[in-house]
C-alpha cells in the first residue's frame, strides 16, 4: 500500500452524496465503527461475524437492516423455502398496531446545487491527489487562469500536509484528557456522621523501622482521633505485618475480630502508611512494593470471610495536586509510586465489590494530622456527596477528577535539551509488539536517526524480521534486540552496547503483560508479579541506569486502567497507577519524564481482540495507530508530565461505570453531565416521579397479570426475567437459566446488568435502579421484587379449597421445563382431573396449605392419582 486509504473521506464524500445505509459484506465486521465515526447518522450493519458465518447469521443481518429502514426483498431471500406470506397479528382483542413508522428520510440537494460541504470535500480530495485539474473545476477556474495553478511549486503537497496534520490533531485532541483536583462541596466536619464501629488495620511494630517515626505518629494519630469523634462509638485495632503476613493467618484473625466486634460497620486500612522500605536490585521488591502487597491481601482476605462492610484506604503522598496548589512547594518530592499503586488497585476493588468499597484518602507526604487535616479526613470517611477519591492538603479537601485537555495549535518546534526530536539512539521497550511496532514506523517514516526495538525475544519474536525490513526501507537504522528488562544485569549489557555515535537520545517504554481478568479474591501475589514486574521494574531499571542522561526524553506507556480502574484487571491497573506517580516524581527530580495512560488500540496493543471486544461495548472505542501515535511527539513538545489518550463514547461508558454505585470521576466532563442530565429522573429507589410506573406499552403487561391468580403472576413475571437474561446473555433459551442461579456466576457484568435493567424496564414500565441485579442476585429473588411493584398483595382474603389449588399450580410452574416426559404424565393426569370436576363432585378434602409447596414429582403424583380415584 503505498498511499493512505482515505476511508474516512471516501465515507463522508458518500453521506454527503445520500447515502444512508453502509452493509460491510466480510467474514467479521471491522470497519463498521469507522464508518460509523465518520457518517454518524447513517444505518450500519454487518453481514457475519467470527464463528457465526452460517445462513442464520446472515439472514439476522439482513434483518437488522430491514427494522433499520433499509429495504429487503424477503420474497428473493426466502425463494425455495417454501415460505408463506401472512399478516402480523395484533395483541389479542386489541385491533391496533404496535409498530413504529419510521420518519421519511432526508434526501440531501445532489448537484448540480451542490452544498458547501461537497464543494469542501473535492477542494480537498484534489489537493491531497495535487490533481491540477480536479482543482480547477472545483474553484470554477476561467480557462485563462488554470495555468497559474502549476506555478505555486510545492504549494499542493504543503496544503495537503496541512490539512492532514489539522484533521489529526482535530482527533486527537477530543481523545486527550488529564486528571485534576478540585475543592470539595462536602459538609462541614462537626455536621457528619461516622459509623459508630470501626476496624483499624495498622501496620505492625516490627515491619516499619520501629524508631518512633513521623508515619508512626500519623498513624497513632489517625486511631485516637477517630476514637474521639463524635458518634464513634468502638475502635478496634488489627495490626498486619506487611513484610510478611500469610494470608490464611490474617483470614483467622480478622474473622475473630469480626466475632469479638460484630456490630463492625466500616474497616480503616493504614497499611500503606508502613514507612518504605529499600528494595533489591532482583526486580523482586520493585515489582510488588510491600504497602501494595499488604492492602491486596487485607482486600482479598476480605473478600473470603464475606465480610460486608466498606473499607477506606489511606495512603501518604499517593497523588500529585499540583494544578489545585495556591502556593507550590520547591520541597516538593513529587507522588510516591508505591503509594500511587494502592490508588490503582483501590479503584479495581471499587469495581469489583462496590458493596464493599468506601474510597481512597490520601495525606501529604511531610505534614502531620493536626486538627483541620483530621476534619478534612472524617468528611471523607463520611463518604460526603458520593466521593470516593480524596486528597487532603493544605488548601482544604480535595477531589479527584478527569477533564479535557485539548493540545490547542501546535507549538512552535522546541529547541531546548528536554526534548530536540528522535536523536540519536531511540530505545523502545517492547519494540516488536503491536504498540511499539506502530511507533517505530511513525518515528522511521518521520526521521528518527536509529531505533532500538527491545523485547524478550528479540529477532525471534514473531514478525520482528518483518518490522526490521520495514523500518529500514523507510530510512532509518534499526537494532532488534532480546533482553529482559526486569533483569538489570541484562539491561546494563544492552545499554552498554549502544554505538557511541548514537547514544540514547528518548526511552519510550512501551513493555507490558497482556493481564488476564480475574477478581481480586482468585488472584495471589505471584499472579501480581507476573503483572506488574515488565511495567514497574523496567522503570526502574531504565531511570537508575540512564541516571547520569538526566536531559532524555523519558516516555512509559501507562493505561486507562491505571487511572478510572478495570474490573479484574487489580494488578494492571496498580502498575499503570505506579508509571503515571513513578513520571512525576521523576520530573520533580529534574529529570524529563512523560507517561501516558492509552486507551484501546486498533490492530493489536494493550489488548486482544476479546477484550477490546469487552471494551468496545463498555464504551471505550479503539484508536487508529496513525493517529495515536501522533500523540507522543505532541506531549514531548508540549512538555507534559502526564496525559490520558483514549476515545470513549461517554454515552455508553459513563452509565456503565456508574451502574452499582455513583461515582464522580467523569463530573468534569461535559458528555457525562448532559447524558445525566437527558435521563429521566428517578427517585432513589429507581422509580419515576411519585414512584409511579411508565406508562407506555408496559400497560399490556401490567393487564395480563392482573387477571391472573398470585401463582400465574409468579410464574409471567420469572418467565420474564429468564427470557430476558437469556436475550442479554446470547442463550437460545431458558433452559440453562435456573431461577434459583446468581446472576454473577451466569457471566453478569457492570454492562450486562444494565442491559438486563433497560429491558425489564422496557417490559415493565417500572423506574428500575442499575444496580437492580446486584440487589437481588437470583431471578427468583429480582422476580419477587418486580412482582411487589407489579402486583403488591393485598388483604388475604379467604379462598377456601383454591388455596390448595394455587398451591398446586405454584408446584407445576417450578416443574424442570425440560422433563418432557414428566410433563406429559402430568398434563394427562391434570386433563382427567378436569374432566372428573366437570361431572363429578370432590369426595375427597383438599391438603392443608403449603404441602404442596414442598411436595416432590413422585408425592405429586400420588396425590393426582387420590384425587382421580386412580390409587
Amino acid at each position: 500500500m503505498r498511499q493512505r486509504v482515505r476511508f474516512a473521506e471516501a465515507v463522508e464524500s458518500l453521506a454527503g452524496q445520500g447515502f444512508g445505509a453502509f452493509v460491510e459484506v466480510s467474514s467479521h465486521p471491522v470497519l463498521g465503527m469507522a464508518v460509523q465515526e465518520a457518517a454518524a447518522d447513517a444505518v450500519v450493519v454487518g453481514s457475519l461475524r467470527r464463528d457465526d458465518g452460517g445462513s442464520g447469521r446472515f439472514l439476522t443481518s439482513l434483518a437488522e437492516a430491514w427494522v433499520r429502514g433499509v429495504p429487503v426483498d424477503w420474497t428473493a431471500v426466502l425463494a425455495g423455502q417454501d415460505g408463506t406470506t401472512v399478516e402480523l397479528p395484533t395483541y389479542a382483542f386489541q385491533r391496533r398496531r404496535y409498530w413504529l413508522d419510521l420518519p421519511e428520510p432526508v434526501v440531501r440537494p445532489a448537484a448540480p446545487g451542490a452544498t458547501g460541504d461537497d464543494v469542501d470535500a473535492r477542494f480537498w480530495e484534489a489537493v491531497e491527489r495535487e490533481d491540477l485539474e480536479a482543482l480547477a473545476d472545483t474553484l470554477d477556474l476561467a480557462p485563462e487562469l488554470r495555468g497559474t495553478l502549476g506555478t505555486g511549486g510545492a504549494v499542493l503537497p504543503m496544503l495537503a500536509e496541512w490539512r492532514k496534520h489539522r484533521r489529526e490533531s482535530t482527533l486527537l485532541d477530543s481523545w486527550r484528557y488529564s486528571v485534576a483536583w478540585q475543592p470539595s462541596e462536602g459538609p462541614a466536619a462537626n455536621t457528619v456522621a461516622l459509623p459508630s464501629h470501626w476496624l483499624v488495620v495498622l501496620p505492625a511494630a516490627d515491619s516499619t523501622d520501629g524508631d518512633g517515626s513521623d508515619a508512626d505518629q500519623v498513624t497513632r494519630d489517625l486511631v485516637e482521633r477517630l476514637r474521639g469523634h463524635q458518634g464513634v462509638d468502638e475502635v478496634v485495632t488489627l495490626t498486619v505485618d506487611v513484610t510478611g503476613e500469610e494470608g490464611t493467618e490474617l483470614a483467622d484473625r480478622l474473622r475473630n475480630a469480626f466475632d469479638r466486634s460484630p456490630a463492625t460497620s466500616a474497616v480503616l486500612n493504614l497499611l500503606p502508611l508502613a514507612p518504605a522500605t529499600a528494595t533489591s536490585n532482583d526486580g523482586q521488591d520493585i515489582a510488588v512494593p510491600q504497602v501494595l502487597g499488604a492492602t491486596f491481601l487485607l482486600m482479598r482476605t476480605l473478600t473470603d470471610v464475606k465480610a460486608d462492610v466498606p473499607l477506606w484506604t489511606v495512603t501518604r503522598g499517593a497523588v500529585d495536586v499540583t494544578g489545585a496548589r495556591t502556593v507550590q512547594d520547591p520541597a516538593d518530592e513529587g507522588p510516591l509510586p508505591e503509594q500511587a499503586a494502592v490508588w490503582g488497585l483501590g479503584r479495581v476493588y471499587g469495581l469489583d465489590h462496590p458493596q464493599l468499597w468506601g474510597g481512597l484518602i490520601d495525606l501529604p507526604t511531610r505534614a502531620g494530622l493536626d486538627g483541620r487535616s483530621w476534619n478534612h479526613v472524617a468528611v471523607a470517611l463520611a463518604g460526603a456527596d458520593d466521593e470516593d477519591q480524596f486528597a487532603v492538603r493544605a488548601e482544604g479537601l480535595l477531589v479527584r477528577r478527569m477533564v479535557r485537555k485539548p493540545a490547542g495549535p501546535r507549538p512552535e518546534a522546541r529547541t531546548d535539551a528536554v526534548f530536540g526530536g528522535f536523536t540519536g539512539t531511540t530505545l523502545i521497550t517492547g519494540g516488536t509488539g503491536a504498540l511499539g511496532a506502530h511507533l517505530a514506523r511513525r518515528l522511521a517514516a518521520t526521521g528518527a536517526a536509529h531505533l532500538l526495538l527491545v523485547s524478550r525475544r528479540g529477532p525471534e519474536a514473531p514478525g520482528a524480521t518483518d518490522l526490521a525490513a520495514e523500518l529500514t526501507a523507510l530510512g532509518a537504522r534499526i537494532t532488534v534486540a532480546a533482553c529482559d528488562i526486569t533483569d538489570r544485569t541484562q539491561l546494563t549489557a544492552l545499554l552498554a552496547a549502544v554505538p557511541d555515535d548514537a547514544p540514547v537520545g528518548t526511552v519510550v517504554h512501551a513493555a507490558g503483560v497482556e493481564p488476564p481478568s480475574a477478581a481480586i479474591g482468585d488472584t495471589d501475589l505471584g499472579d501480581l508479579r507476573d503483572v506488574m514486574s515488565a511495567k514497574i521494574a523496567g522503570a526502574v531499571h531504565l531511570d537508575e541506569l540512564l541516571a547520569d542522561r538526566p536531559e532524555i526524553a523519558f516516555v512509559l506507556f501507562s493505561s486507562g486502567a491505571g487511572v478510572w480502574g478495570d474490573g479484574g484487571h487489580c494488578g494492571y491497573a496498580a502498575a499503570n497507577a505506579y508509571l503515571d506517580a513513578f513520571a512525576e516524581r521523576r520530573r520533580a527530580r529534574g529529570r524529563a519524564a512523560t507517561s501516558i495512560a492509552w486507551g484501546a488500540w486498533s490492530g493489536g496493543g494493550m489488548v486482544h481482540a476479546e477484550e477490546s471486544e469487552r471494551l468496545h461495548r463498555y464504551g471505550v472505542i479503539t484508536m487508529d495507530p496513525e493517529v495515536a501515535v501522533g500523540a507522543v511527539r505532541q506531549a514531548l513538545e508540549l512538555d507534559e508530565p502526564s496525559l490520558v489518550v483514549a476515545a470513549v463514547d461517554w454515552d455508553r461508558f459513563a452509565p456503565t461505570y456508574s451502574a452499582t454505585r455513583r461515582r464522580r470521576l467523569f463530573d468534569g466532563i461535559p458528555e457525562t453531565r448532559r447524558t445525566e442530565s437527558a435521563t429521566p429522573g428517578a427517585d432513589a429507589d429507581g422509580t419515576g416521579e411519585g414512584g409511579e410506573q411508565s406508562a407506555g406499552p408496559a400497560a399490556a403487561f401490567a393487564q395480563r397479570l392482573a387477571g391472573a391468580g398470585s401463582a400465574e403472576r409468579e410464574r409471567t413475571v420469572l418467565h420474564l426475567i429468564r427470557t430476558q437474561v437469556a436475550a442479554v446473555l446470547g442463550h437460545d433459551g431458558v433452559t440453562a437459566i435456573a431461577p434459583g442461579q446468581a446472576f454473577r456466576d451466569l457471566g453478569f457484568d457492570s454492562l450486562t446488568a444494565v442491559e438486563l435493567r433497560n429491558r425489564l424496564k422496557e417490559a415493565t414500565g417500572l423506574g428500575l435502579p442499575a444496580t437492580l441485579v446486584f440487589d437481588h442476585p437470583t431471578p427468583a429473588a429480582l422476580g419477587e421484587r418486580l412482582l411487589a411493584e407489579l402486583a403488591p398483595e393485598t388483604a388475604p382474603v379467604d379462598q377456601g379449597d383454591l388455596a390448595s389449588l394455587d398451591a398446586l399450580e405454584a408446584t407445576v410452574a417450578a416443574l424442570d421445563p425440560g422433563d418432557d416426559s414428566a410433563r406429559t404424565r402430568i398434563t394427562t393426569r391434570l386433563q382427567a382431573l378436569l374432566w372428573r370436576l366437570s361431572d363429578h363432585p370432590a369426595d375427597v378434602a383438599a391438603p392443608e396449605d403449603g404441602t404442596l409447596g414442598a411436595a416432590s414429582d413422585d408425592e405429586m403424583f400420588d396425590l393426582i392419582n387420590k384425587e382421580l380415584g386412580l390409587g
